[in-house]
C-alpha cells in the first residue's frame, strides 16, 4: 500500500498553503482579546493601542497642547470626512463615524484578514479657557486634526514660574 504525499487535486491546479497558527501567535491574540474585553466593559482604550473587540473601532488619538490652543488629531484611515461627526459640548469634544466595510463583487479567498469595520465615539474632556466658537477642524490622508483655540485670558495667565535651588 502506497501513500501519497501530496494530496489528489486536479490537473493545473495550485495547491493553497493551510495556514497554521504558532502558539505565540495565538496566546498573543487571546491576550489581546481578554484586555479588550476587559478595557471594554469600563468604556475605555487600553493605553498600548486601538481596542478591536467585537468589531468595534477605537481610532487613536494625540492631544497637544500649545501656547494658543489644544490639538487633537485623530487617527481614521480608510475614511472619509463626510463618515464624521465632530461635536463639542461643555467642554467635552466627541468625534463620531463610521468605517464601512467594502464588498467586493468578485469572489476571492481571504485567509487572514486585520482589518476592522465598524461605528465608533471618542470623547476627549477639554480644560477651562479655550474659545468653544473658534474651533476648526480639517482631514487629509485619513487624519482628522481639530484645533481649539485658547482665550485670551487663558493664554494671559500662563506664567513661568522661576525654580530656586537649597
Amino acid at each position: 500500500m502506497t501513500k501519497h504525499l501530496i494530496p489528489w487535486r486536479k490537473k493545473g491546479e495550485v495547491a493553497k498553503p493551510e495556514r497554521v497558527e504558532h502558539p505565540i501567535e495565538a496566546l498573543h491574540r487571546e491576550m489581546n482579546n481578554l484586555f479588550d474585553s476587559f478595557f471594554g466593559d469600563f468604556g475605555l482604550t487600553p493605553w498600548f493601542g486601538a481596542s478591536r473587540a467585537m468589531g468595534s473601532l477605537t481610532p487613536r488619538f494625540e492631544v497637544a497642547e500649545t501656547d494658543d490652543a489644544i490639538e487633537v488629531a485623530a487617527e481614521l484611515p480608510g475614511m472619509d470626512e463626510k463618515d464624521v461627526r465632530v461635536t463639542l459640548d461643555e467642554g467635552l469634544l466627541t468625534i463620531e463615524g463610521e468605517k464601512k466595510a467594502e464588498r467586493d463583487e468578485k469572489k476571492r479567498g481571504v485567509f487572514f484578514s486585520e482589518r476592522t469595520y465598524g461605528r465608533f465615539q471618542r470623547s476627549v474632556a477639554l480644560p477651562a479657557g479655550v474659545d468653544e466658537s473658534k474651533v476648526k477642524a480639517t482631514f487629509k490622508k485619513g487624519v482628522l486634526q481639530v484645533t481649539i483655540p485658547k482665550t485670551e485670558s487663558a493664554r494671559a495667565a500662563r506664567r513661568t514660574i522661576k525654580i530656586e535651588s537649597d
